[in-house]
């Protein structure tokens, strides 16, 4: 009888205890061996379907040694969870996550047991990563970065929406340190605080015997750390930014500096928008601005944040787009939607309502909107589905109005002006950390727009090689980054649509195609569509867009509440409509539909040339706009994405017809367009031009070359106009006797 208690511990489950005798029962907190049986219990047994034999977190167990994902949607099931667990773990998550942790690695030795007999091998340790499926009542709300409030969910599980703008590189924390007395040779193992707390070394050696006023004989501060008897485990710095759609209007995007550790350490890079699910911390900043010593500001201040222990999303698996999810019901009416005839002709008439007229440009934003299919080729390199549209022309013909509804339409949006873009501030920069003084990557603003549309205003006002900068970004959708020692390459998925002027300012029927865009063919040959957006001066075209505007100025703010529902309702459809056709659809072409698009390809290009070579003097066939294999491509992508909007998965030939006359609209049109081929003077206007020409010889020697803006203003200060100078210069260029300069602005006389 004396080892009757040899190979087991034996305990009474005291979970429930009755107070002051009511009936009413409070819920008491379980022991930690009560809580470590109760998680395995669940690991062990839990079932979604109780008709099948499918247990998904033992599977997890069996196929994952050192990873569980835990729903906590499944912990609060009535039935088969354990609900008291669900609710102790969301308000003390410090104490249970390790109770947890303990208990499916006791599973896991259990299961690598039953799997492959005795286990020579330690089992490696469990790292569980929580997430939460659906709205499972009032247990962890999702939180914007606006809505935590410290003394109401600091260390609390809360989870967080947000998108990854910058990662730091990984370092080593310390699990638990191993110290050593200088004197006594005493050792002692201290344990470090989770997150950013660090460890509590003795200041006074407790192995050795007090001394005379009560001190140890081994003197303060006595130990050393133990380094190689040290354990740690990987953990990364990442920065969390609110998305742009929960930013209110006129405010800053707020960020969250957020923690990860061992497995979830590299599984985020910039620009992924994650659903995080962690514990809110507090830890003392140091404030580098302070005095040295002087601590009465930093005693009494605490930097949150958070401690992320699982992602919403699966980003495990490499990739780390945002994967929607519909109801059964949306996808029944989305399809039948997709099933109605005409549904490509409802889709562009909801495509920007307020603006008159401009369907061609509708069309191409619907084309844009929706995308074509992106293609993995045998090598692993990819080809891509998205379309970029360039809109180009006068001032106040909706450019603009265009890009704002695309980016208030489309699911993920940035939406920049070319002003205030740099090169840095659209791809990807490298920033110093003032405490760590390390490097770190920061995502721009095509990195934050991964997976949906970067909306560009005043592009013509962007520097050179700001544009030069996102040439990648617009054809292999990547961004090579090798800046402060840092070599890595970020994932930009987006369309770029993009609005600008002439460099006049309006556009100029007198000057060629060349003179009018003034971008470079590296650039133009990106963009899928090219739009040449005229303001033409017709009394009755006036007139009806005249009565548009004062319609929409007349009927705004004066419709009903359930108007105004209905036109959320529609915005709505239209949006999630689009999400869902990008995820689920992917249409190809049809052999018929290839070998059409093959010749009519050959057609565009020996058309283009003839219209080059009939706009230059000098009997140059090379395009303003190149006509390539990128163009051909691009009516590739038109073609899907027609498809697409239909939900069908084969471009057939009347695809391929449609997104020919948009191609012929928009780009043929744009090659086509140029110096007008009869231009008729007046004898007055001859000799005033004449002048003019004479006026720019005697002030520019043969073989200099002078800024033109600066001899524009000096002409026109003389007493000529603007337009007449700049027709001379035009006349003098098509002679032979002047030519441009970097990108027009030097003029270098010849002759």
């Amino acid at each position: 009888m004396a080892d009757f208690d040899e190979g087991g511990v034996y305990f009474t489950e005291q979970q429930f205890v009755a107070t002051n005798g009511d009936d009413d029962v409070a819920l008491t907190a379980p022991g930690p061996q009560q809580t470590i049986v109760k998680f395995g219990e669940f690991i062990r047994n839990f079932q979604e379907d109780r008709t099948t034999n499918i247990f998904p977190y033992a599977d997890q167990l069996a196929r994952n040694k050192d990873i569980l994902r835990v729903d906590l949607g499944h912990l609060l099931h009535p039935k088969y969870g354990a609900p008291d667990l669900a609710h102790a773990l969301v308000d003390n998550p410090t104490d249970y996550l390790p109770l947890f942790e303990q208990a499916a690695k006791a599973e896991s030795e259990r299961i690598q047991s039953r799997m492959y007999g005795d286990i020579s091998s330690e089992v490696p340790d469990v790292q569980v990563m929580l997430f939460k499926s659906g709205a499972n009542g009032a247990l962890a709300q999702n939180l914007s970065m606006r809505e935590i409030k410290p003394e109401q969910y600091v260390s609390r599980l809360v989870i967080v929406p947000g998108i990854v703008t910058s990662a730091s590189r990984p370092k080593h924390k310390a699990l638990k340190v191993t110290v050593q007395c200088r004197t006594c040779k005493d050792t002692k193992t201290v344990y470090c605080k989770p997150g950013l707390g660090g460890a509590s070394i003795p200041r006074e050696c407790q192995g050795s015997q007090a001394g005379q006023g009560g001190r140890s004989q081994c003197g303060l501060d006595p130990y050393e750390v133990l380094a190689d008897r040290a354990m740690c485990l990987d953990q990364q710095v990442i920065k969390l930014q609110e998305r742009p759609e929960d930013v209110p209007t006129g405010d800053l995007p707020r960020s969250l500096m957020c923690l990860v550790d061992r497995k979830l350490c590299g599984a985020v890079s910039p620009g992924t928008r994650v659903t995080a699910v962690g514990i809110l911390s507090v830890f003392q900043s140091h404030d580098r601005g302070s005095k040295k010593g002087d601590k009465s500001f930093t005693v009494a201040v605490r930097q949150p944040y958070l401690r992320i222990i699982g992602f919403q999303e699966d980003v495990l698996n490499g990739d780390t787009a945002r994967k929607p999810t519909f109801s059964v019901e949306e996808e029944a009416a989305f399809r039948e939607f997709a099933s109605t005839p005409g549904a490509d002709e409802q889709i562009f008439s909801r495509i920007a309502p307020q603006i008159f007229g401009h369907d061609d440009i509708k069309k191409a934003v619907a084309c844009l909107l929706f995308g074509g299919a992106r293609k993995r080729m045998p090598d692993g390199t990819y080809r891509r589905g998205d379309v970029n549209v360039l809109l180009l022309g006068d001032p106040s013909t909706a450019k603009s109005q265009f890009l704002k509804f695309t980016s208030k339409t489309a699911p993920i949006a940035v939406y920049t002006s070319g002003k205030g873009s740099s090169a840095a501030g659209l791809t990807a920069s490298v920033i110093r950390d003032p405490s760590s003084r390390e490097f770190y990557l920061e995502g721009g603003a095509m990195v934050l727009a991964d997976g949906g549309v970067v909306c560009i205003d005043e592009f013509d006002k962007m520097r050179p090689e700001d544009r030069v900068a996102i040439h990648e970004a617009m054809e292999q959708q990547t961004i090579s980054i090798a800046k402060a020692g840092i070599t890595t390459m970020l994932r930009s998925r987006t369309s770029v649509l993009a609005a600008a002027n002439p460099p006049s300012g309006r556009y100029d029927d007198m000057k060629s195609a060349s003179e009018n865009i003034d971008l470079q063919s590296t650039i133009l040959s990106r963009f899928d569509l090219i739009f040449i957006v005229k303001d033409e001066r017709s009394a009755a075209k006036d007139q009806m867009i005249a009565r548009h505007v004062l319609e929409v100025h007349r009927s705004a703010g004066a419709a009903g509440e359930v108007d105004e529902a209905e036109e959320r309702r529609e915005e709505e459809f239209l949006k999630r409509y689009i999400e869902y056709c990008r995820t689920n659809c992917s249409p190809r072409l049809s052999e018929s539909a290839s070998r059409l698009l093959a010749s009519e390809y050959v057609d565009l290009r020996t058309e283009a040339k003839r219209a080059a070579s009939a706009a230059s003097e000098d009997g140059s066939d090379i395009p303003a706009i190149p006509i390539t294999v990128r163009q051909l491509e691009a009516m590739v992508r038109l073609s899907e994405s027609l498809a697409k909007m239909s939900l069908q998965t084969v471009a057939t030939e009347a695809h391929v017809r449609q997104a020919l006359e948009l191609f012929r609209t928009s780009t043929m049109d744009a090659v086509r367009s140029g110096l007008m081929d009869v231009a008729v003077f007046t004898d007055e206007q001859r000799a005033e031009i004449h002048r003019v020409e004479e006026q720019i010889r005697r002030r520019i020697a043969i073989g200099a070359f002078v800024s033109e803006r600066k001899l524009v203003d000096e002409l026109v200060r003389v007493g000529f106009g603007e337009s007449l100078v700049r027709k001379a210069m035009l006349f003098l260029q098509a002679n032979g006797d002047f030519e441009y300069r970097r990108e027009r602005r030097l003029v270098h006389r010849l002759k």
